[in-house]
Parts: C-alpha cells; sequence; structure tokens
C-alpha cells in the first residue's frame, strides 16, 4: 500500500495475521506455508515452538534468505508493538503467528491489528484453525450464537459467573487442566448443576476427548484428573418461563443420540427436562408440522 504525504509517497508494510494448527500438522493449509516461507519479519509468539512446526512441516521460514523472527507474547507485546509499527511503516511486510490457532483470539496479536487499522496500515490474515470454534461444534450444543470468553479470572470467580448466568448464547471458554474441576464446580453453582456443557480435551491430536453431560457430572468427573489442552463450551440460559427454542431442543436430542441413547429415550430424557410436552420434542425431530399424523415409532 502506497500512502501520500505531501508531494512524497512512501510505501507501507501490510500486517498479516496467519493462523497455526491447534494439533494435527495436516491442518496446515498450503497457503500458511508459503506466507511462512515469502515473510522477512515474523513475530512468533514462541520462536521456537515456530522452528519446530516450520521443520515438521518441511519449510524454511523467509526461504532461502531467511527471516527477521522476534518474540511476540504477552510480556513484550507492548514494547514489541511499537518496533513492528516501526518496521510496517518503513514499507516491511510482518507476519504474526501464535503456537496455535489464530493470533489474536487469547494470544498476542489483537493490539498490532488495533495500532495498523488505526493507522490505515493494511491488516490481512491467513485463516486458520482456532479451539473455540473446533470446540463450539463438535460440543453437540446450539451453535447458532454463541460468545468466547477466555479464561475465566483467577480472583473474583463466582461474581464473575454471576454475570453469565443469564448468558442466552453457547458459552465457549478456556481453562487450564489443573484449573478445570474448580471451575466446573463453580459454574455448576452459578449456572445450575444440570446446565449442559461439553469438556474439549487435545483437540485434532491423538488423546482428542469430548466428554458431554451436566456441569456437576463433568466437575466430578474432572476431579479425578484431565490433562492437556482443554476448552468448556456450556449451554446458554433458557428463556425465562422455561421456553425451549426449536433449535436447543433438537441439539439436545442429537447430542445424546450420538452417546449411544435411543433416540426415544432421548426425546422423553428432553421433554422430561425442559418441561416441553413430549409430542412437540418428538414434532420437531421427525419434521412433523401442524396435525399431520405421526406414523412408526410414537412420543407416546
Amino acid at each position: 500500500m502506497t500512502v501520500v504525504e505531501g508531494d512524497a509517497k512512501r510505501r507501507v508494510g501490510t500486517l498479516t495475521l496467519a493462523g497455526l494448527p491447534i494439533g494435527n500438522l495436516e491442518d496446515a493449509p498450503p497457503r500458511l506455508l508459503r506466507v511462512l516461507e515469502e515473510a522477512r519479519v515474523i513475530a512468533a509468539e514462541d520462536t521456537r515452538r515456530l522452528r519446530q512446526f516450520a521443520t515438521r512441516a518441511g519449510v524454511r521460514p523467509g526461504g532461502a534468505e531467511g527471516a527477521r523472527v522476534v518474540s511476540y507474547y504477552d510480556a513484550n507485546e507492548s514494547r514489541r508493538t511499537d518496533e513492528l509499527l516501526t518496521d510496517l511503516r518503513e514499507g516491511r511486510d510482518v507476519l504474526v503467528v501464535t503456537d496455535a490457532g489464530m493470533p489474536g483470539v487469547s494470544d498476542p496479536g489483537y493490539r498490532l491489528a488495533a495500532a495498523c487499522a488505526a493507522e490505515g496500515i493494511p491488516v490481512t490474515a491467513v485463516p486458520g484453525p482456532s479451539a473455540v470454534t473446533t470446540a463450539l461444534v463438535v460440543s453437540g450444543l446450539p451453535t447458532d450464537r454463541f460468545c468466547f470468553e477466555g479464561f475465566p479470572p483467577r480472583k473474583g470467580l463466582a461474581g464473575y459467573l454471576a454475570e453469565l448466568a443469564a448468558e442466552r448464547r453457547t458459552m465457549v471458554f478456556f481453562e487450564s487442566p489443573h484449573r478445570v474441576a474448580a471451575t466446573l464446580a463453580a459454574m455448576a453453582e452459578a449456572f445450575g448443576p444440570d446446565r449442559r456443557a461439553a469438556v474439549c480435551r487435545e483437540l485434532t491430536k491423538t488423546y482428542e476427548e469430548v466428554r458431554r453431560g451436566g456441569l456437576a457430572e463433568l466437575a466430578d468427573w474432572a476431579a479425578r484428573g484431565v490433562r492437556g489442552e482443554i476448552s468448556v463450551v456450556v449451554e446458554g440460559a433458557r428463556p425465562a418461563g422455561g421456553a425451549a427454542a426449536d433449535g436447543d431442543l433438537l441439539a439436545a436430542v442429537h447430542a445424546l443420540e450420538e452417546e449411544g441413547v435411543r433416540r426415544k429415550d432421548a426425546i422423553a430424557r428432553v421433554a422430561k427436562e425442559t418441561g416441553v410436552p413430549k409430542r412437540r420434542v418428538y414434532d420437531l425431530v421427525h419434521g412433523v408440522t401442524g396435525d399431520t399424523e405421526a406414523t412408526g415409532d410414537t412420543a407416546e
């Protein structure tokens, strides 16, 4: 991009935010490998891990000429942002990567992107895997409306969760293995023990696991010990008066079916838990509308 200043013209660089695989190397798209090889300045959350990834992927950061690779993590993000802005202002393109996932999503990248946007410096992205959306889609919970809450605070957790108790959207959290049991127990207290949730562990990796259930049940399970990278997905609050949306009812039945529950039993369980007539749940699952008479397996 060329910026005009009086009678002079100067080229500014482009900031590229690139998503790295969250576990499986095969999730790296060809474009990601190409921009790594073409980059001249790379800001990496962990330079050692970036070089390990590049070696496994068979690429060399910066190609034959090599790239200038600098660290860019929480502790130095403010200072490094100013340095990278100088590179961009002087016409050098900058590539930002994190250990895994998209920069700016619970990882460094937001400050630099915001500063570039404020100055009119181009910002683009190489879309990649994200633990947020991956956990959401495998959770079995509604995906039409959701919010990402990042890591819950270590202090004031009860008050923080109390403010989210009425949140209608599906919520996605990150949590560390040694804190997840306590956090799930606090969620059960704030949201109710039977609020549906999913704990997603080691997504896309060899030991991937998705554990679904009520919050109290999941807290008991986690108390026995959990390892790996953790994402927690929690069902949003139901509308006042107990009315449940059609999409939520369908998602609940399908989630139970994925766990091996027979459809008839899943329908009955969802109806009981939500207070919705079993006939309504049955009709939704089987696509029955109006006064059409159902045949075969009935809701009775």
